[in-house]
């Protein structure tokens, strides 16, 4: 089964056929909750990607053109250095490089590692509850190759900085850190961290990231990288100076503060 948002999903039951054009049709074989359904598609696992690509569409998130995505949104919503399928959103600080850019970091010295985290629809949702301890998160599959990890002690060792480009690669490197007391190391399997400020990072010392929605899990992440005082202030005079929000949005350079 695949695990699909629908709107409005209250008319839809067990049992309900959907049909996405004349050679496509998929089962509700039942609700999750937060407008998910488990839906179970008529078609074989060989011919089913080439139907998806074919019928669906990017998955923008809601507030942008309330989620309908267009032919140029399959160019600009996606990474340049994106490789294997399996994230619900784009990591969008990410889509502020292009091949030139990543040359001319290249030829600054500047060393690049690749990690992969598959954005769950987790995402999206806001934080609902008064007490974050009891939002949860929704897991993520990653993994961190060999290459990532040499690339990191490399950096280390002439006492270089680590700098993310996104939240999402945070996440994934911090929550293998956790694991390793502190250190990273080749890895592959789910992540739900949930980080708050509090959070004692391990890894990363400076974070690339777009500006964030308020109420969001990612806006605490921010807040405790670099603090909630600095956070706010930074976002003030985003507001200010009409900075662009979100995934299509400007982008900031974040200094972690450890007294966050």
């Amino acid at each position: 089964a695949w695990r699909a948002f629908c709107r409005p999903g209250k008319r839809l039951k067990q049992g309900d056929t959907l049909r996405f054009g004349d050679d496509l049709t998929a089962t509700v074989r039942g609700k999750t909750g937060e407008g998910a359904l488990d839906l179970v598609f008529e078609a074989d696992a060989a011919s089913l990607p080439r139907l998806l690509e074919a019928h669906g569409g990017v998955p923008l998130p809601p507030y942008i053109r309330g989620g309908i995505g267009d032919e140029r949104d399959r160019a600009d919503y996606q990474t340049v250095y994106a490789r294997r399928d399996g994230a619900v959103a784009a990591p969008t600080a990410g889509l502020h490089f292009t091949p030139d850019l990543l040359a001319a970091l290249g030829e600054k010295g500047v060393a690049t590692a690749m990690v992969t985290l598959h954005v769950g629809a987790g995402t999206f949702q806001p934080v609902r509850v008064a007490d974050t301890d009891a939002h949860v998160m929704h897991a993520e599959w990653g993994e961190v190759g060999a290459e990532a990890v040499a690339a990191i002690e490399a950096t280390r060792a002439r006492r270089g900085r680590v700098i993310s480009a996104g939240t999402t690669a945070l996440r994934l490197l911090e929550s293998v850190a956790a694991e390793h007391d502190g250190r990273v190391a080749p890895w592959s399997g789910e992540t739900s961290i949930f980080i708050t400020p509090g959070f004692r990072f391990r890894v990363i010392d400076l974070l690339l990231t777009n500006f964030h929605l308020p109420r969001s899990t990612l806006f605490m992440l921010v807040s405790a990288f670099a603090g909630l005082q600095r956070m706010q202030a930074a976002y003030a005079h985003a507001i200010a100076h009409e900075y662009r929000f979100y995934s299509y949005g400007d982008a900031t350079l974040l200094h972690r503060n450890d007294r966050a």
